[in-house]
């Protein structure tokens, strides 16, 4: 179980953006992700290359949240967006 969430600047800009249907659904698996970080809906995955270390969860096909663990109970949410996030 996730106990705490830190969010980065750069993530709640990005957030604000998103519409509103897509907020929503992050919510949900958001409330999802902090139950079971690795819930086969979520589709929690390693990322590599520049992001080696950190780590992805999807919020439908398009969209993803990236994130880091800092320990087995807190992560740090970086950004949510598209794959274009990765880039």
């Amino acid at each position: 179980m996730i106990k705490k969430v830190l969010f980065s600047s750069r993530f709640e800009k990005e957030f604000g953006r998103l519409p509103r249907e897509i907020q929503k659904m992050a919510h949900k698996k958001h409330e999802k992700f902090r139950a079971d970080a690795f819930d086969p809906s979520l589709e929690t995955h390693k990322l590599s290359g520049k992001f080696e270390g950190d780590w992805a969860y999807s919020v439908n096909r398009s969209y993803r949240v990236h994130f880091r663990f800092f320990d087995d109970y807190t992560v740090a949410y970086i950004n949510i967006g598209t794959h274009e996030i990765y880039k």
